[in-house]
């Protein structure tokens, strides 16, 4: 569980312990199943993460409720967005390894998830990774009930693939966004798993002469 779950789920359970004693139960029931849902929602558990080269994997678990061509600063490509319920992991977790160019929060509305115009007018933050393939953009959404998008990465921190870098708190969207060569590995209505399940294929690029050492060697073999 993330530290979060103890700064929301500690106080209800204590009021439900002191309603307890004082044999007040149905407050006692309430608080501490309002202390128990907290301390599930922050719950945070380990992850396998593919080992699969250029391998993309998912920010967040959910359901793909997108996947479009979308240019970004006119450059053509590709979304993919992840819807998150509340009853899922709201952990955030790196699609790539590389380093984070930049971080922009953009205060906004709360409109439900689910909804296309959350991408563009919710609150977001919204992270540009540069990896060895090139440069993807991921975000974290705020929805209707969550209200709060939480970062623990600042611009300049290189991360892991898979590595943790926030949270939503109670219920939210997240978006990545890819080069058009990428290769989209998953489809709307699927559910994917934070952290170890793949959306795209997208191989480091090589640097420009690398193919012509690699002939040049073989020819001298």
């Amino acid at each position: 569980m993330v530290k979060e779950g103890y700064y929301f789920g500690v106080p209800p359970l204590l009021l439900g312990v002191l309603a307890a004693t004082l044999h007040w139960w149905i407050a006692a029931g309430i608080t501490l199943l309002v202390a128990a849902f907290v301390f599930y929602f922050f719950r945070d558990p380990e992850r396998i993460i593919p080992a699969v080269p250029g391998a993309i994997v998912s920010p967040a678990d959910g359901r793909v409720v997108v996947v479009k061509d979308e240019d970004l600063a006119g450059q053509p490509g590709k979304r993919i967005s992840i819807f998150l319920a509340i009853w899922n992991v709201h952990v955030n977790r790196a699609p790539a390894a590389g380093t984070i160019t930049d971080m922009q929060y953009r205060p906004g509305k709360f409109l439900a998830a689910m909804l296309e115009r959350a991408s563009l007018e919710n609150e977001q933050n919204v992270f540009t990774l540069q990896t060895d393939a090139g440069l993807m953009v991921f975000k974290q959404i705020a929805g209707l009930i969550a209200r709060r998008v939480v970062s623990w990465k600042k611009p300049g921190e290189s991360v892991a693939r898979g590595e943790r870098i926030g949270l939503v708190r109670f219920g939210s969207r997240v978006d990545v966004w890819l080069p058009k060569e990428a290769q989209v590995m998953v489809r709307v209505g699927e559910n994917v798993k934070g952290g170890s399940s793949t959306l795209a294929l997208w191989p480091a690029r090589l640097p420009a002469d690398s193919k012509d050492t690699v002939v040049a060697a073989g020819k001298q073999e």
